[in-house]
């Protein structure tokens, strides 16, 4: 009886899955490793879910594939829907205390986990497991929620939590700015993970970028440690540096300028639970403690 309920109408669960990893991933090798297959195996599913459906899910050449039209509207359902499920699966077993959330490196290290003692010591029922966002990822499988710098457009989404307007400017140590008359021509510290931080920076600010030595991080916390120990300027979110500002560890000569960001937890879909909105509601009250920018002059 089932078996005449579901013939012809979905192609094979791990061909799904594996599609979704790998468009996801953006790589069949990432997709492998992921859901621990072969690199080849994961090739075969996706081949056999696009001679199922009758479409072409991927175009270009096997090193650089790009999702076609009907790829990226399926790859949008099955995420959401991979997530549900994971959201699901987690929520029950690990009842009603557990709580796992991805975050962005830097955002973890200078911002958040200095400040979860004060959470803990409130809510000491909650189980709360980090786990590390990649740089570019709005979902991380398996998440109730995650932490990161978000377009402000991406706000009206109602699984969107605001927490602070996003403001970034240069800084750099006292001692580093005595030394150049401009601090734009100071030794320019850039992260890799956001490589036009610059150059957005400029253009917002209204300024010409004159010629500087470049020095390359992978994170905006690795830019942030090298401008505090004086090796450059680095241009960092205000909610990133506001205590090394005020502390007068770093200085930040021309102020900070209103990005068209902001700092957001996005709730995983199906993940609510007591446990996180106990830390969403926390999670607001102290983004509201955080001091306001020192404005652009």
């Amino acid at each position: 009886m089932f078996e005449k309920l579901t013939s012809g109408r979905l192609p094979s669960l791990n061909a799904l899955r594996a599609f979704e990893v790998m468009g996801r991933t953006g790589q069949a090798t990432a997709a492998a490793e992921e859901l621990n297959v072969t690199h080849s195996a994961v090739s075969r599913q996706v081949k056999s879910l696009e001679a199922a459906l009758g479409v072409r899910l991927f175009t270009g050449p096997k090193h650089r594939l790009e999702l076609t039209p009907a790829g990226r509207e399926l790859l949008a359902s099955l995420t959401e829907g991979f997530d549900r499920i994971t959201a699901a699966v987690a929520q029950v077993r690990a009842g009603e205390g557990e709580l796992r959330l991805a975050v962005n490196a830097s955002l973890s290290v200078k911002w958040l986990i200095p400040r979860l003692p004060r959470f803990t010591a409130e809510h000491a029922e909650v189980r709360l497991q980090l786990e590390e966002l990649a740089p570019h990822a709005s979902s991380h499988r398996g998440a109730h929620a995650v932490l990161r710098i978000v377009p402000t457009g991406r706000l009206s989404d109602p699984l969107a939590t605001f927490l602070i307007q996003n403001h970034t400017g240069p800084v750099l140590t006292p001692a580093l700015a005595q030394r150049f008359a401009d601090p734009l021509a100071a030794p320019r510290l850039a992260a890799q993970t956001h490589p036009i931080g610059w150059t957005l920076w400029a253009e917002i600010a209204g300024v010409e970028l004159p010629p500087a030595t470049e020095r390359p991080f992978p994170h905006l916390h690795f830019a942030l440690d090298a401008a505090l120990a004086g090796l450059g300027a680095a241009v960092l979110p205000w909610p990133l540096v506001a205590e090394d500002v005020l502390a007068g560890r770093l200085v930040a000569p021309f102020g900070f300028r209103r990005m068209e960001s902001a700092f957001a937890l996005l709730q995983a879909p199906g993940a609510d639970s007591r446990a996180l909105r106990r830390f969403r509601d926390w999670l607001v009250a102290e983004s509201a403690s955080t001091p306001k920018p020192t404005p652009a002059p």
